[in-house]
This record gives C-alpha cells, sequence and structure tokens, in this order.
C-alpha cells in the first residue's frame, strides 16, 4: 500500500507536469490545474472539480495532454526513482524498468500510441510513463477502498446508485491531484475516469452507455495463482477497454475473463439494469452477484473458488444497508462514510449509470465527510459534431 500510494504520489507530481504549475499555494486554490485549452481539449472546473476532456484519436489524446503541459518542475523526472531509495529499494527501481519494458508488448495498441504522443509532446521520458503505468501490476501492496452497489429495485431514486471510496496514502500532497478525465476516442465508447494525471489505465470511472467500475485490490486468493503475471494486460488498462468497448455487465464480464490478466484485484461492476463483482486472478475470473439488490464489495475475494481471507469491518459496516428498505444518494453517502479510513480517504463518489451522473468529493481526506458535488457527464460525452456542454448548466452545488 505505501509502494502504490508513493507511486501515485509520484503521478501526481507528474500532474504538475501535465497540466500546469499554480503560483497559488495549496492553502488558497485547493487542486494544483489551471484552466487551459488545446485543439478541442479543455481543462476547466465545474464547481470545484477540475476536469479534463480529451476527444480523437490515440495519438490526438496524447497530444492534447501533452499540449496542456507547462514546464516541468526541477527534479520532477526522478521523482519515481526516488521513491524507490526512500523505501531502500534502489535495484528495485531498475529492476522495474525493465519490465515495464517488456510489458509495453501486453498494452492494447492504442493505449501504447497515446502513451508515446504524450510522452514525445511533453518531452517525458517514455520508460518512466511505462514504468509508473505497470507499478500497481507489478508491485503489489494492500489497498483499501470500499463499494456499495444499490440496483434500481433497491433505489429511492429509481435507477442504480454506485458508491466507491478510494482509499490510499496522500503523503500530504495526493489528494491535491484527483482530477475527471472524460475521454471521447473516435469510434469508442465516450467515457470519465476519476484518477489521476499520467495515470492512463481506469481505477473509476462510467461510459455514455452508463456502464461504471471501480477497482479494489486483493492481497490473497484460494486457486493458488502468483501474484504478477509479467504477461498480462496491466489492470488500469484492461478496465479502460471495458468501458471503451462495453455497454453491460455481462459485456465487461466476458472482455475480463477473455483477457490475459496479471495480478489480484476485485471489479465491481453496475450498469443501468444489473451489477456484479468480477473477482480476479491470473488464473480465475469469478463472478459473484447478489439476489436482494444490494452489493458490497471491499479487498477480498469471497466466491466458493477464490474466497481466502474475507475478514473486512468495512465489509461488515456497509453490508448492513441490506437491513435498509431503500437507499437514495444521502443514504448511500452515509454509507461510504462509515466506511472511511480517515486521511487514507481521498475519493468519494456515486455514480448515477440511469442518469449518466457523478457525485464526486475530491481533496482534503476524508472525502466522505464533506457534500458531494453533482457532475452531469452527458454533455461532457458529446463529440464536437453533436454539441458541447453549456458552462453554466454544468457547475452544481452540493448535494
Amino acid at each position: 500500500m505505501l509502494r502504490f500510494g508513493r507511486l501515485l504520489a509520484a503521478l501526481a507530481v507528474l500532474g504538475v507536469f501535465f497540466l500546469g504549475v499554480s503560483s497559488v499555494s495549496a492553502e488558497e486554490k485547493p487542486f494544483r490545474y489551471n484552466e487551459a485549452q488545446y485543439d478541442g481539449a479543455q481543462l476547466r472546473y465545474f464547481g470545484n472539480i477540475p476536469v479534463l476532456t480529451l476527444s480523437g484519436s490515440p495519438e490526438e489524446i496524447g497530444q492534447q495532454q501533452g499540449k496542456l503541459g507547462a514546464a516541468v518542475a526541477e527534479g520532477i523526472l526522478s521523482y519515481p526513482k526516488d521513491l524507490f531509495q526512500m523505501v531502500g529499494r534502489e535495484q528495485g527501481w531498475i529492476a522495474h524498468l525493465e519490465t515495464a519494458k517488456k510489458m509495453q508488448a501486453q498494452f492494447p495498441p492504442h493505449h501504447l500510441a497515446e502513451l508515446r504522443a504524450l510522452a514525445k509532446t511533453a518531452r517525458l521520458p517514455e520508460d518512466i510513463l511505462l514504468a509508473a503505468n505497470t507499478l500497481p501490476d507489478a508491485y503489489r501492496a494492500r489497498i483499501g477502498c470500499s463499494s456499495l452497489i444499490v440496483d434500481a429495485s433497491r433505489s429511492k431514486t429509481g435507477g442504480p446508485l454506485f458508491g466507491r471510496n478510494l482509499d490510499f496514502y496522500a503523503l500530504g500532497k495526493l489528494h491535491k491531484y484527483s482530477l475527471v478525465i472524460v475521454y471521447r476516442p473516435t469510434g469508442k465508447h465516450a467515457f470519465a475516469s476519476v484518477g489521476f494525471p499520467g495515470l492512463l489505465g481506469c481505477l473509476s470511472g462510467m461510459n455514455d452507455a452508463g456502464l461504471a467500475l471501480a477497482v479494489h485490490e486483493s492481497p490473497a486468493s484460494a486457486d493458488g495463482s502468483p501474484m504478477f503475471n509479467p504477461e498480462g494486460v496491466p489492470y488500469g488498462l484492461l478496465f479502460r477497454r471495458i468501458l471503451e468497448e462495453c455497454t453491460t455487465v455481462e459485456e465487461a464480464i466476458k472482455l475480463v475473463q477473455s483477457a490475459k490478466r496479471t495480478t489480484l484485484v476485485n471489479l465491481a461492476l453496475c450498469d443501468r439494469r444489473s451489477h456484479a463483482v468480477v473477482e480476479i486472478t491470473p488464473r480465475t475470473a469469478a463472478v459473484r452477484k447478489e439476489p436482494d439488490g444490494i452489493c458490497v464489495c471491499t479487498n477480498h475475494f469471497r466466491t466458493d473458488e477464490l474466497r481466502f481471507v474475507t475478514h473486512c469491518p468495512r465489509y461488515e459496516r456497509l453490508i448492513r444497508a441490506k437491513q435498509m428498505d431503500r437507499l437514495g444518494l444521502e443514504e448511500v453517502a452515509a454509507k461510504m462514510h462509515e466506511a472511511n479510513q480517515g486521511p487514507l480517504t481521498i475519493q468519494t463518489m456515486i455514480f448515477e449509470p440511469a442518469e449518466l451522473r457523478l457525485h464526486l468529493s475530491i481533496g482534503n481526506p476524508p472525502t466522505s465527510a464533506r457534500p458531494l458535488e453533482k457532475l452531469d457527464l452527458a454533455p461532457l460525452f458529446r463529440s464536437k459534431s453533436t454539441g458541447s456542454p453549456n458552462p453554466e448548466g454544468e457547475q452544481r452545488t452540493p448535494r
């Protein structure tokens, strides 16, 4: 968990390069991004939420993100290596650079093209980006995240609700770099990823078909799988493919089952009509669904094939939602706050798949303690040829 938290802190600092360096102090400005636009791409705030929209081919998307950068901070490119030194693993960084170079063969071709265009445009070493986007698979530590999915039959809104906390060490800075990136790739589904700059894969997101997902790492499984398979597709990129290519939970399950997988993770899925948790190892992709319309996912496997250790206080708190008749936005937000882990909880969100709507809290942890801001994604998903979002109409007040 510490290693991955530090990696993401490195990606956050790389975000200063990609998306602008602000001269305003952290106390005066909540996030480290300046509004900008280039060739159809735009970085702007909706309320307190920074949103980057990117459109076109993989090369165009990479160029857009690279062009929205400012001067690189001194010493920034050495930061990931410095992290290994901080944990006494100087040689581990060198070894991982070699692993990452080999794993690029498993990158979906369009993601690799985007990465290369970004690196070239931003004058950033390609091997650093490769290493950053494969380290979550290769060097695992336990990450604590929580999800609560409410089917339409149990929802006060009449549509499904998908609550999610993203938890890991902020190290005093990571929480300042959360970013919603809206991709409008040519020939694929538009989607929104709640993540960090420089991380091409998706940890939490939803597409224009109303298919939403969130990842939860798992420390152990009962099927004897290795913790790391270097011949698999980096899981963030695999989950991004789901949002680019799939419209339903069942399509997402088939894609995961057909892919080569790198490590042990839970993938929580929800569309407009159904939900599932796919429990993933390099050897197995087992599916778990809850017949009563309330599904909880944290950081362990629960299917017969993969169940190993199932004790989790956050799971026990969230599963009590089954005792409630119906849940609305307020109830789901309250349950996510019950599952918060204090300074580790740096993103809290609720997806509404039927409405293509995101409710999000980012910034100082625990994010679950503050109201969620509403962001309508449908206008942001529109291509340049079908219109653009109304600037006034898209800013939302807290719930």
